[in-house]
């Protein structure tokens, strides 16, 4: 779990509530008009346990990706397999090693403010697990996205340990299903790493 304002400050970020009806379309294509033209090996980092109800986002979400039976992406971090603090690391080491110059999509939750409570929020460069609790843990990501699942400020394990499931659950479903997305928009060329595949004039916001 990670704070949103902790955030680098040389990233680019956009957010929207995971509710809005024009979601999935609106979140896709920004995401995608950040990913390389050249084919690369996509993996995705769902970080978080199930141990606490508001860190559960990123396993929730890997759980939910990988029931979809995905072609693209690789996954990492699942409720069964999670990523957290005390095997990160580990993580890492065996993506780098086994995947070639992969792209990495960081999943995480994080605390913000009462208003921002069910954004998902997007953007370039990587996040830092831990950072709520002050735990040096390496930074993830050529992109993240995070999910606000309750508010920061005071007695922050307390407060994801009371967070609702519920809207955890609406939140892992929806970024499953954005995932799923950008995977049916990549491809394989001649047995290579995946390439996305670019729309002419994409509606992307600013």
């Amino acid at each position: 779990m990670n704070l949103k304002s902790r955030l680098g400050r040389r990233n680019e970020n956009f957010r929207m509530l995971h509710t809005e009806p024009n979601f999935l379309h609106v979140m896709r294509e920004k995401i995608i008009s950040w990913m390389p033209h050249s084919p690369r090996d996509y993996v995705v980092v769902c970080i978080g346990t199930d141990r606490s109800t508001g860190d559960s986002l990123g396993p929730l979400t890997g759980t939910l990706l990988a029931e979809k039976k995905i072609k693209h992406l690789s996954i990492y971090g699942t409720l069964d397999e999670p990523v957290h603090a005390t095997n990160i690391h580990d993580y890492l080491q065996d993506i780098y090693s086994n995947h070639h110059n992969p792209f990495v999509i960081a999943i995480d939750a994080c605390l913000g403010k009462h208003t921002s409570i069910g954004h998902l929020i997007t953007g370039t460069g990587p996040i830092k697990p831990g950072a709520a609790f002050n735990k040096p843990l390496p930074e993830v990501g050529d992109i993240h996205l995070t999910g606000v699942v309750n508010v920061s400020g005071f007695m922050e394990y307390s407060v994801l340990q009371n967070t609702r499931l519920s809207l955890v659950m609406r939140m892992a479903s929806k970024t499953a299903d954005l995932l799923e997305q950008l995977d049916q928009r990549l491809i394989y060329q001649h047995h290579s790493p995946a390439v996305v595949i670019q729309v002419a004039n994409p509606t992307i916001p600013n």
